[in-house]
C-alpha cells in the first residue's frame, strides 16, 4: 500500500446521507486531518457499507447467484489485470474507513465514550472478517503504521482471530459504564442501528459467529471453534428485527447526489440487464434442481413441458413444483426473484396465479439460460428505467437498504455447527429459525406495486405472502425429523437466505466445501479435482455433495463444459480475489511476492486455496 492508502481519509470524501454540509470543511489536510470530536466521523462510516455491493458485482457471479455481462472475468474464475475491479472493499478497509474509523476508536477510548468506542470496534471486526474471507492474505499489524512504503502480510488465520478479538474487544466497551452524554450524535449520526448499544453487542456476537462458521469443515473445528461458536450464538442477533442493515433515503432523482439511492435501485442504473438472476438460483429456489445422466453428464429431456424440459432431481432440498399441495411452494421465490410475468400487477392477491408464475435464469455471461431468458433485476426483460419500475422492488429499490448481516444467517451459521457437533436437535432447530426469520426478512420490503399500473414494485402483497410463509414453515421442507436432516438443508436454506445480498458469505461455503469437487486427501489440486481442461465435481446422488444441482463452468456436464483461461487457472476454480490493483500491485509488490504457497504475483494467486478452506493448515508449497 502507498502512503495515502494508509492515510488517514478526508471526511470529505466519505458519503453520508445527512448533514454532509456539516462536516464536509472539517478537514483541510487530506494526508493529515485536523482531530475533530469523535462522533462526527461516525454518518459518514456507517455510510461507507454502500462499498460493499461495489464487490458484489463480483462475488454474486461468483457465487452463481447473478450472471453477468460486465463482471465477466469474475464470472469466468479469472481476474481483471491491471484493474482495481473487485478492490472495493480493500479500499473501504485501508481507506474510506481507515483512519477514520481508528480515530474514532481512539478518541472514543481516550475520552472513555466506551458506547461510541465499541461501536467503532464491532465494525472493525466485521470489515477485517470480510477482508480477509475476500481477499486472504491481508498486512494488518503494518497496515497504519505511518511512513512505510511497503507492508508485510499477515497470515488469514491470525486476521481471521484478531477479528474475533476485536469483536470481544467491542463487547467489553460496550458492557462499561458510559457516562458521556452524546445527545443526538449516536441516533441521527449512526445508520444502523441508531446508538443502541444492546443491539451493537449482538453485532459484535455475531461477527465472531460469522468468523467462526467458515472453519466448520477444518479438522480441529469441533475441539478448537465450535463451542466458541455456540457460546457466541446464544447472545448472537436472533430476530429480524436486529438485522443489521444501512438506511438509504432513495430520493430517486430528487437526491442531491445519486449515492443517496441504493447501488442496486433503479435511479442509479447498475444492474439494468449487466446483472440478473443465475439458473443455479433459480433452479434451487423454485424448487426445480435438474437431474444428469451420470454417464455422458447431460439432462434428460422431458417431452412437451417447456418450462420443465429437462427431468428434475427427485428429491428437492428447499421446495419443489408441487404447488398445488400445501407447503411445498415457498413464497419467497415471488419476492427474491424476478419474473416478466404480471407487469401489471393485477395478481398480486391471487394465489393460483402467483403459484403458477414463471422464473428465468441466466448463464454465468449470457442473459439466456437453458429455458428463457433472464429479466432484468426490476422484473422486465428490456433495461431497466424509471417509467416502467418506478422505484425498483424489493432490495433492488431505490431506498432499499443496505444489508450488512441477518438473524437467518446466523442462525445457519448455528445449525450447521450443532450438526457438524453431532447435536441434531439443536441442529433442526436453529435450522427452523434460520427460515423463519428469513421468511420475516424477506417481507419486511416488500413494497407492491400498484395494480393496473407498470410502474414497479413488488408482484405480491405482504398479507398473501405471510400466509404462504405460514404454509411453508408448516410444510414437508421445513418440518423435517433429526434423521432427515442434512447438512445440505442447512446450506442450501442459508444460500437462499443470503440471496444475493450475502453473496460475500456464500462464497465463503462454497469453497469451505471446495465447490463438491470430486477429489482425494485434503484437497485438490491439477490431477486430483480437475485438470487444465475439466473440473470433476460430485454427483447429486453423491450423500457427500452440499450444494445439490452446483456445477462450475467446466464441470463436463450439459449447459457447463467450458474451460478455465490456461494462462490464469490452469484448471483451478478461485478461491480469492485479488488485492487492489493500485494499492498493492503498484506498491507493495516485494510483499505479495512472499505470499505462499502462491505467490501473489504469480498469474495463479486468485486460485491460492485460502487457510479457512483447508481442512488442516495450509502447505508451505504447492
Amino acid at each position: 500500500m502507498n502512503k495515502s492508502i494508509i492515510a488517514a481519509l478526508a471526511l470529505s470524501t466519505a458519503v453520508a446521507f445527512s448533514s454532509c454540509e456539516d462536516y464536509l470543511d472539517v478537514n483541510t489536510n487530506v494526508d493529515g486531518p485536523a482531530e475533530i470530536e469523535a462522533s462526527l466521523y461516525l454518518a459518514g462510516i456507517t455510510q461507507v457499507y454502500n462499498e460493499v455491493y461495489f464487490d458484489l458485482r463480483a462475488a454474486a457471479p461468483l457465487a452463481q447467484m447473478f450472471g453477468t455481462t460486465g463482471y465477466t472475468s469474475f464470472a469466468g474464475h479469472s481476474y481483471s489485470s491491471g484493474s482495481d475491479a473487485g478492490g472495493q472493499i480493500w479500499r473501504m478497509v485501508y481507506w474510506t474507513h481507515g483512519m477514520n474509523l481508528e480515530n474514532m476508536i481512539n478518541q472514543s477510548v481516550e475520552a472513555e465514550n466506551w458506547t461510541l468506542a465499541g461501536m467503532g470496534m464491532a465494525m472493525k471486526a466485521f470489515d477485517w472478517d470480510m477482508l480477509t474471507k475476500y481477499h486472504g492474505e491481508c498486512p494488518m499489524k503494518e497496515a497504519y503504521v505511518p511512513g512505510q512504503l511497503s507492508h508485510s502480510y499477515d497470515s488469514q488465520e491470525d486476521i481471521m482471530a484478531q477479528a474475533r478479538e476485536w469483536a470481544y474487544k467491542a463487547i467489553e466497551y460496550l458492557e462499561m459504564q458510559d457516562n458521556t452524554s452524546y445527545g443526538k450524535k449516536l441516533s441521527d449520526n449512526d445508520f444502523i442501528y441508531h446508538g443502541d448499544p444492546q443491539k451493537w453487542k449482538k453485532f459484535a456476537y455475531s461477527v465472531i459467529v460469522r468468523d467462526l462458521a467458515a472453519l466448520t469443515n477444518k479438522n480441529d473445528f469441533n475441539s478448537k471453534y465450535a463451542q466458541e461458536l455456540v457460546d457466541c450464538y446464544a447472545k448472537a442477533i436472533n430476530s429480524s428485527d436486529d438485522d443489521a442493515t444501512v438506511e438509504v433515503p432513495g430520493p430517486g432523482a430528487t437526491a442531491p447526489y445519486s449515492d443517496y439511492n441504493n447501488f442496486w435501485g433503479v435511479y442509479r442504473g447498475n444492474l439494468t440487464r449487466t446483472y440478473f438472476q443465475h439458473d443455479y438460483a433459480v433452479q434451487v429456489m423454485t424448487g426445480a434442481v435438474r437431474k444428469y445422466d451420470e454417464v455422458t453428464g447431460d439432462l434428460i429431456p422431458v417431452e412437451n413441458n417447456d418450462f420443465f424440459p429437462y427431468e428434475l432431481m427427485d428429491e428437492q432440498i428447499v421446495c419443489d413444483t408441487l404447488y398445488n399441495l400445501p407447503g411445498h411452494y415457498d413464497p419467497r421465490m415471488a419476492v427474491k426473484l424476478a419474473t416478466t410475468d404480471d407487469n401489471e400487477f393485477t395478481n398480486m392477491e391471487n394465489v393460483d396465479s402467483i403459484k403458477a408464475r414463471r422464473y428465468f435464469g441466466g448463464t454465468f455471461t449470457a442473459v439466456g439460460g437453458p429455458i428463457g431468458n433472464a429479466p432484468s433485476v426490476y422484473g422486465r426483460n428490456a433495461v431497466g428505467s424509471t417509467t416502467y419500475d418506478g422505484v425498483g422492488r424489493w432490495i433492488f429499490r431505490d431506498n432499499a437498504p443496505y444489508i450488512l448481516m441477518t438473524a437467518a444467517e446466523i442462525h445457519f451459521c448455528a445449525a450447521e455447527a450443532y450438526f457438524k457437533m453431532g447435536r441434531k436437535a439443536d441442529a433442526l432447530d436453529s435450522f427452523k429459525k434460520g427460515i423463519k426469520e428469513d421468511l420475516a426478512f424477506t417481507a419486511k420490503y416488500i413494497t407492491p406495486g400498484k395494480e393496473g399500473s407498470i410502474a414497479g414494485g413488488d408482484k405480491i402483497t405482504v398479507k398473501v405472502f405471510n400466509e404462504l410463509a405460514e404454509d411453508y414453515l408448516a410444510g414437508p421442507f421445513v418440518q423435517l425429523t433429526q434423521d432427515k436432516l442434512t447438512l445440505s438443508h442447512i446450506m442450501m436454506q442459508k444460500y437462499v437466505a443470503l440471496y444475493p445480498w450475502g453473496a460475500m458469505e456464500g462464497w465463503v461455503d462454497q469453497r469451505k466445501y471446495m465447490y463438491d469437487i470430486d477429489y482425494k486427501g485434503e484437497y485438490p489440486y491439477n490431477g486430483n479435482g480437475w485438470e487444465t481442461t475439466v473440473l470433476y465435481q460430485k454427483w447429486d446422488t453423491n450423500p457427500n455433495k452440499v450444494f445439490k444441482g452446483y456445477y462450475l463452468a467446466p464441470a463436463n456436464v450439459q449447459l457447463r463444459k467450458g474451460t478455465y483461461g490456461t494462462n490464469t487457472n490452469n484448471g483451478s476454480p478461485c478461491f480469492r480475489v485479488r488485492p487492489r490493483y493500485n494499492s498493492e500491485y503498484m506498491w507493495n509488490v516485494p510483499s505479495l511476492e512472499q505470499i505462499k504457497p502462491i505467490s501473489g504475483t504469480s498469474p495463479y494467486y486468485h486460485t491460492s486455496i485460502p487457510w479457512f478452506a483447508y481442512p488442516g493448515e495450509m502447505p508451505e508449497s504447492l
